[in-house]
């Protein structure tokens, strides 16, 4: 059974659009989580919401949020405030233009999902844009408001269907120059590349996540 839908809308090129559902590709189900107990009654922990400043427990209702100003000062915004200034969904994800897959720095990726046709209708005009990407070998960049914020999303063929790519926005991603600007330059030799180099083509094969030696092995049912 297919899980809950994340967000369901319509995909649109020019004036080609059908309805799409867009699921989650991955699942965090099987990790492994802990509880913090506590050693001597062996009862679980329980987090409080207390005051910073009396140290009160603080009662649901008199919980709202707030936009830090300075190092003590906020402002707050009531829940009505945060739905006034929200994006406005339109229920659609719509292509701006194409790009090559290579152009997008892996950095940028959020997370994967899968992009279906949304009941009987739209299979045809699902598959048109399926295939006129996949024909010109490009991956299609558009929007679309998802937890009520928007976001870029990569669309590539994938199979008979279409995988969605979140991505980021360029200020969410920090410059790699201000962490490798320590790293020192060093001497390498061609006989040093030669020997890692035999090494790699003994060690290399296609990859198989389900085969890897460093593959995490799926939890026991028992």
């Amino acid at each position: 059974m297919l899980p809950r839908a994340n967000w369901k809308g319509f995909l649109r090129l020019s004036l080609v659009t059908c309805p799409v559902a867009l699921y989650p590709a991955t699942s965090e189900s099987e990790k492994i989580s802990f509880n913090q107990i506590n050693r001597k009654t062996g009862n679980r922990i329980k987090y409080l919401k207390v005051d910073t400043g009396t140290g009160d427990e603080v009662a649901a209702d008199d919980i709202v949020k707030g936009f830090k100003i300075d190092t003590d000062n906020y402002v707050t915004v009531d829940p009505e405030e945060i739905e006034r200034i929200e994006i406005e969904s339109t229920h659609t994800i719509e292509i701006d233009e194409f790009v090559d897959r290579a152009d997008i720095d892996q950095r940028y990726v959020i997370r994967p999902y899968y992009l279906v046709p949304d009941g009987k209708m739209g299979h045809d005009a699902y598959a048109v844009i399926r295939e006129t990407i996949r024909g010109m070998n490009k991956v299609a960049i558009g929007r679309l408001v998802l937890t009520s914020r928007e976001h870029m999303i990569a669309l590539e063929p994938l199979k008979k269907g279409m995988m969605g790519l979140l991505l980021r926005y360029p200020y969410e991603v920090r410059d790699e120059d201000d962490y490798f600007a320590g790293i020192r330059d060093a001497k390498v030799t061609k006989e040093m590349v030669d020997l890692a180099k035999h090494i790699v083509t003994q060690k290399s094969g296609a990859f198989d996540p389900e085969n890897s030696k460093t593959a995490m092995r799926r939890p026991s049912p028992n």
